[in-house]
């Protein structure tokens, strides 16, 4: 599945849930059931061999506060499962965390936003505008900074329009102009670390 694929699904995903009276915190709309199938849909057969030591996924326990990265996937399944906990916001994506290997999980940024892993280069990624490597870059900012859960963002009226846009989705072209600014960011990155070949 390519990437036209993904984007398509995200943008509708994003209006579906724009229609419900109260976004994603509707009663009845099942927010994570239709995240799922979505990543049924695009994901291949294979994805957690291609995923495998790879992709870390940021996951909390519920019942520990931990923090784990997981890397390795057992299956396709695993994966999706693991995938989802990364996306559990208590009460914005339901009330009954992700079941994963006998355990209930939640998103990894409740407790670590911004994992860096033990070896090599991790490049930190944010829609939020901070002290990352790929991140929007604000202009006339003061550099006043809050740390949550482990990632340095701008105390700023445009991060706090860009939760607003994470929490209740944008229309559609809007959401295209992010991607289109969150792509241009990755460029710069990747030209002022010389790793286009």
């Amino acid at each position: 599945m390519g990437e036209g694929e993904c984007n398509e699904f995200t943008y509708e995903f994003a209006e579906e849930t724009r229609r419900q009276s109260f976004g994603a915190v509707t009663p009845g709309y099942d927010f994570m059931a239709r995240l799922r199938s979505g990543m049924e849909r695009i994901l291949p057969s294979n994805a957690h061999e291609l995923a495998h030591s790879r992709l870390h996924v940021s996951i909390t326990n519920t019942k520990t506060r931990e923090n784990y990265l997981v890397s390795s996937f057992r299956s396709r399944e695993d994966l999706i499962k693991v995938l989802l906990a990364s996306s559990f916001v208590p009460i914005y994506a339901g009330l009954k965390p992700v079941e994963y290997r006998g355990q209930t999980w939640v998103d990894g940024g409740l407790t670590n936003s911004l994992p860096i892993l033990p070896v090599g280069r991790t490049v930190t990624i944010s829609p939020f505008s901070g002290r990352l490597d790929i991140s929007p870059q604000d202009k006339g900012q003061l550099d006043l900074y809050v740390n949550l859960a482990n990632q340095d963002v701008t105390l700023s009226v445009a991060n706090l329009v860009r939760l607003n846009q994470a929490l209740f989705p944008p229309c559609k072209r809007k959401m295209e102009s992010l991607y289109q600014l969150g792509f241009d960011d990755a460029i710069r990155f990747l030209l002022k670390e010389n790793w286009f070949e």
